[in-house]
């Protein structure tokens, strides 16, 4: 069996299902909007805003796994190198503009202390020292 196929078959499915979780992330944060809309929410709009990234954020790294798996697979030549690493700077540059917008910070930097220690029953030394 020739794997070429078989390769586009999977990178056909990774692609639509990038662009699914995009279409499906877009559909449920707008619902979500107008239900904080009716509800007086103060920070719908903040919602909204997040949902989206976070769909994006990952409809995004979906597709650039496809663009991997299709151009490493299917294609490798020098020119679908040249485009694929020009897909995936431009991809990773909107990721990390979207990471900074959903998050309120860059990839690469560190979470507060109150978001790293937020998963429940979780005490650090630290704060197990200061309680007692």
């Amino acid at each position: 069996m020739h794997e070429g196929p078989v390769f586009a078959i999977v990178s056909r499915a990774i692609e639509v299902a990038g662009v699914a979780i995009i279409v499906v992330g877009i559909v449920i944060a707008c619902a979500q909007f107008a239900q904080h809309v009716v509800a007086h929410r103060p920070d719908a709009y903040g919602e909204l805003r997040r949902a989206l990234g976070r769909s994006l954020l990952l409809g995004l790294e979906l597709l650039v796994a496809a663009d991997i798996v299709s151009t490493v697979a299917l294609e490798p030549t020098f020119e679908s190198l040249g485009v694929l690493a020009i897909l995936v700077v431009i991809r990773t540059f909107l990721s990390w503009a979207l990471e900074l917008e959903t998050e309120g910070r860059w990839p690469w930097q560190r979470r507060g202390r109150a978001e790293q220690h937020s998963a429940p029953g979780w005490v650090s030394a630290g704060d197990a020292a200061a309680r007692s």
